[in-house]
């Protein structure tokens, strides 16, 4: 299986083995509900992630991803809110695990392409799970307490992967 080398605006000589089929081989405790590509297609963070960084991925990721490689776009976003927070944040609240520094969803990216980390995939999939399925509510409550909390004036913002607002069939 091939090695990916990476060389973008904030990561440059990092290099991964892919050693799993790309969207198989998962943890059993992890079972996502989007796909990278589905979440781009949605505008995750506002459309403005992996922007600099498309050539480490496959290219149908990008083909209708909303994305602005400028600044973030609420209207990009599936839900029309502010999904994200600042890199800066995500620093200081100690959700950056190395090598992944753009966070979370760059692991996502990641695993789902193949590479396994065992040790940070079990913390990153410990996060996931810590927000995800079984303690979530029905979707539309979830999205609704989402949307009102980032509109809110309190600063509080989807700060979390936002695949943990789906349900299994909300495409359906």
């Amino acid at each position: 299986m091939p090695t990916i080398i990476v060389n973008d605006k904030m990561q440059t000589g990092y290099s991964y083995h892919l050693s799993a089929r790309e969207g198989k081989d998962f943890a059993p405790d992890f079972q996502p509900e989007l796909t990278p590509k589905q979440m781009l297609e949605m505008g995750v963070f506002e459309g403005h992630y992996l922007t600099d960084c498309q050539s480490e991925f496959p290219k149908d990721w990008f083909e209708k991803a909303r994305i602005n490689p400028e600044y973030p776009d609420e209207s990009l976003n599936y839900f029309g809110i502010k999904s994200r927070l600042p890199l800066r944040e995500w620093q200081n609240r100690g959700w950056i695990i190395a090598p992944d520094i753009r966070g979370w969803f760059q692991w996502y990216c990641r695993y789902y392409m193949g590479r396994r980390l065992p040790l940070i995939d079990s913390l990153q999939i410990k996060r996931w799970k810590s927000s995800s399925a079984t303690k979530r509510k029905s979707s539309k409550i979830a999205i609704w307490e989402t949307s009102i909390a980032a509109k809110s004036n309190d600063r509080h913002y989807c700060n979390g992967p936002i695949i943990r607002f789906f349900s299994n069939n909300f495409f359906s």
